[in-house]
């Protein structure tokens, strides 16, 4: 899988150690993300134990992020499933992409002082 390759390759060049934790602690995720894609038989048991990876925090707020990771986690099904092909890597790599986006807008915005501007 190309996400992994590519966390893999930044995780190597990372100086940061905080940074290179976040990375090893993804890369877990989507390890076990894949394993569990491979092993459960039942679609819906699959999503069900994913979405307990640990997205958040005590998976406090992951709930908040179901948009994000219903299609990371079809994408991974399906690869896992036989259909890898750079179609299936594209959507792959696009939901990690939404995924990152979506978690540090929820960390920044606890992190905030203020409340959010409103949605333009």
């Amino acid at each position: 899988m190309q996400l992994a390759e590519e966390l893999e390759r930044s995780l190597a060049a990372e100086p940061s150690y905080f940074r290179a934790q976040l990375l090893r602690e993804d890369l877990a995720r989507l390890r076990k993300l894949r394993e569990l894609a491979g092993t459960c038989a039942d679609r819906a048991a699959y999503e069900d134990v994913a979405r307990a990876l640990g997205w958040t925090q005590g998976d406090a707020r992951t709930a908040e992020l179901a948009h994000v990771l219903a299609p990371l986690f079809d994408a991974v099904y399906a690869y896992e499933h036989g259909e890898a092909s750079d179609a299936i890597e594209a959507r792959i790599s696009e939901a990690w992409v939404a995924l990152t986006r979506e978690r540090l807008e929820r960390l920044v915005g606890c992190l905030a002082t203020r409340p959010p501007p409103p949605p333009s």
